[in-house]
């Protein structure tokens, strides 16, 4: 009984964490890398409806990127824009709710957070058509985000009091390696190296960047967030961007000492810009903003 009550509280601050939300839209972007400096271009908005649009991630070959929507029967399915076309499909049309839709290493699929019926929260894979959808990991829950650390690995933020940190291998199911506590939703696999990110909350006040090294397991800090704000991404070459308010900013761990203000998107009308994805060429940038009013 302690363990159906325990599951059920933590489902219900997971279910209100994702609904709890403003209405947010998703934003592209050029994006220009240059030696030591980041340039982006202006931002258009590629879903502009009412509701949830968040959690983009672009697809391998940088034309198309995936996301979360909720629409209007309440669920939350994968929707796939196309990014030359400047067209919309629906990926997963199912009584389940599916998040956090993210390529798997192989390239062709990709992996979610799905909400089961009886609240369970696993991850599960997914062919890019939609079909084909498979049970990864049977015994680990409540997941909450995921990133891929290599073709048979994954990262793993596991719901709970406080939520940890997993190292998992799909070929056996189980969780291989408890890495620590107290971490953010935003996990990657960072570029070009054997090696994985995520914030650690040190303190209500003090959020840190970290790398675990995947040989060895060593934890690395790299740099502490801005103040409030937990969601980035790497670029190609190994830089890292995160947004505050309307404002993004740049990391470039050779050459800059802390964050680097690189635009503000104010007069554009984002803000509380929250997730954010780059391509694999680094050449454009998605954003997830709420919405503002006469926007």
């Amino acid at each position: 009984m302690l363990r159906i009550f325990f599951s059920l509280c933590i489902f219900l601050i997971f279910y209100n964490l994702l609904f709890s939300q403003p209405a947010t839209d998703i934003y592209i972007a050029d994006l220009r890398i240059g030696d030591s400096d980041i340039e982006v271009g202006s931002p258009l908005n590629i879903t502009n409806r009412e509701g949830y649009d968040n959690q983009p991630m672009f697809l391998p070959d940088g034309k198309s990127l995936l996301y979360t929507s909720i629409r209007e029967d309440g669920q939350a399915d994968i929707y796939q824009y196309n990014l030359p076309t400047k067209s919309t499909i629906r990926i997963t049309h199912t009584k389940e709710s599916e998040y956090s839709p993210t390529i798997m290493p192989n390239g062709k699929d990709f992996s979610t957070v799905r909400v089961e019926a009886d609240s369970s929260q696993r991850l599960w894979k997914f062919s890019l058509d939609g079909g084909d959808a498979s049970l990864l990991l049977e015994k680990i829950k409540p997941v909450g985000y995921h990133a891929w650390a290599s073709r048979h690995r994954v990262a793993l933020f596991v719901l709970g009091s406080p939520n940890s940190l997993y190292l998992a291998d799909i070929r056996d199911g189980g969780m291989n390696d408890k890495v620590c506590e107290d971490i953010g939703r935003s996990l990657h696999k960072i570029p070009g190296r054997d090696a994985i990110s995520f914030v650690q909350k040190v303190t209500e006040n003090n959020w840190w960047i970290k790398k675990l090294e995947l040989d060895g397991m060593k934890i690395v800090p790299l740099i502490q967030t801005l103040e409030g704000s937990e969601d980035y991404a790497w670029t190609p070459d190994g830089s890292i961007l995160m947004a505050q308010g309307s404002k993004l900013f740049k990391w470039q761990p050779q050459k800059d000492q802390n964050w680097v203000e690189i635009t503000d998107f104010k007069k554009a009308g984002l803000t509380g810009i929250t997730r954010i994805a780059i391509s694999p060429t680094g050449s454009r940038l998605a954003l997830a903003s709420q919405k503002v009013a006469n926007k």
